[in-house]
């Protein structure tokens, strides 16, 4: 199954409709969940919600498809045509948002522009990213407008219905 679907699952309902519904299993994960675990979970569940703001002021948030989440930071990429990229320049501080099994997680921190040929080649290359390379004639041409962030050392906190009424804890990621 792939990734992208691990949270969610189809079940029976007593109406023999079927819809998706949040898996219950590991609900209370928020309440001790480490870095280790926090980074296999977004590796999981690559859909993620960024929220920047726009050159007004006012909060822009949209969902798209990180790459990976390690040690090295959390990396994603976008076009210079994109807004994204462009508040991303003004103002490099932003939050991240993900969620599985009940529980959310939020990542708050300033992404920095990776120009670095590896981290591009290791994109370029991948398998999930072949739709990549139908965007320009050349791999040279690709790379003038395919822009790679990475947020390190950001700051994460969980939640989930079960620990509603704690204080946040932030785990430096």
């Amino acid at each position: 199954e792939p990734p992208i679907f691990k949270c969610f699952k189809l079940v029976e309902v007593e109406t023999s409709q079927q819809q998706p519904q949040e898996t219950q299993q590991n609900n209370d994960l928020s309440a001790f969940m480490t870095k280790e675990e926090l980074f296999k979970m977004m590796n999981e569940n690559p859909v993620m919600h960024l929220a920047t703001v726009d050159e007004n002021g006012y909060p822009r948030v949209r969902g798209i498809l990180m790459f990976k989440a390690s040690e090295d930071g959390i990396i994603f990429h976008t076009g210079t045509f994109k807004e994204l990229y462009k508040q991303l320049m003004s103002n490099p501080k932003a939050e991240l948002f993900f969620q599985c099994n009940g529980t959310q997680v939020r990542v708050e921190g300033k992404f920095e522009l990776d120009e670095s040929d590896e981290v591009f080649e290791e994109i370029y290359n991948h398998p999930s990213r072949a739709f990549i390379r139908q965007w320009g004639k050349s791999k040279e041409e690709v790379k003038d407008f395919l822009k790679i962030f990475r947020l390190k050392n950001g700051k994460a906190h969980t939640w989930s219905m079960a620990d509603n009424f704690k204080p946040k804890e932030y785990i430096d990621l």
